[in-house]
């Protein structure tokens, strides 16, 4: 059996950016350290909305921890908005100044929609660029969608309740592929790969490469696997520490 991992998989610079800060503040300042979800730009940018008096929208899955800390943080009534026929829905007058914010883990792919029609719907409305919508998401997305050319099963490591990681086992889904979220090598279901031939592993952005390779040793406790590597798009983004870390 040929195994392909996907090109780009799990942790984003985001994350990784987030384990650092964690490790250094426990080197600069010692243990222990409680560590909570963070105020992403996001909620900033609804704060900045509601002193312009516009209507905040914001698009993102009902529960998702970003999702809860945003509405919570922004000191206003936030509408949310998870599909486009909620954005038809809106009860707003169509020249209601509103702006909208989008999840940080959804994709280019997930929000376009929704935004096009937001902008149909609204005659002023104001939103992020896109750039600020999650690369990493939307690059792991796209690695999907190219190994399903490839595989016969498709494996995404990850968390039940992570979006990012049910989104990309849809997209597996979506394309044929029969597709399968998996916490660790110990979840593997040896009937998911009866009769592959080729088998495609990824990894939502919060799950470590740590458990891909457990799965990978799963698999070959089951039959021979060869690993080739595939090539995909290189990831050169790094976010700055904060200041008080950053020289530690």
């Amino acid at each position: 059996m040929e195994v392909y991992p996907a090109q780009p998989r799990g942790f984003g610079a985001g994350v990784v950016r987030a384990i650092e800060i964690v490790e250094r503040a426990l080197e600069t300042y010692g243990p222990s350290a409680d560590v909570r979800h963070q105020i992403t730009k996001v909620h900033n940018q609804g704060k900045r909305t509601i002193t312009k008096g516009r209507t905040l929208i914001l698009i993102g899955h009902a529960g998702h921890p970003e999702v809860n800390g945003a509405m919570g943080q922004v000191p206003a009534p936030v509408l949310l908005v998870q599909s486009v026929e909620e954005a038809n829905a809106l009860p707003l007058p169509a020249d209601t100044p509103v702006a909208y914010i989008t999840q940080t883990t959804l994709s280019v792919d997930d929000t376009k929609d929704i935004i096009s029609a937001l902008q149909a719907r609204f005659t002023d409305i104001q939103g992020p660029d896109i750039r600020d919508i999650c690369y990493a998401t939307q690059n792991r997305q796209s690695a999907v969608r190219d190994l399903s050319k490839l595989v016969d099963v498709i494996l995404v490591v990850g968390a039940a309740n992570s979006s990012n990681s049910n989104r990309l086992r849809e997209i597996g889904t979506e394309a044929g592929v029969a597709s399968y979220l998996i916490a660790d090598g110990s979840k593997l279901n040896p009937a998911w790969l009866k009769d592959a031939k080729t088998v495609g592993v990824t990894a939502g952005a919060s799950a470590p490469e740590v458990l891909v390779d457990d799965v990978i040793e799963a698999m070959r406790r089951i039959g021979p696997v060869k690993v080739p590597v595939l090539p995909g798009r290189e990831e050169n983004i790094e976010f700055r520490l904060p200041a008080q870390l950053a020289a530690s």
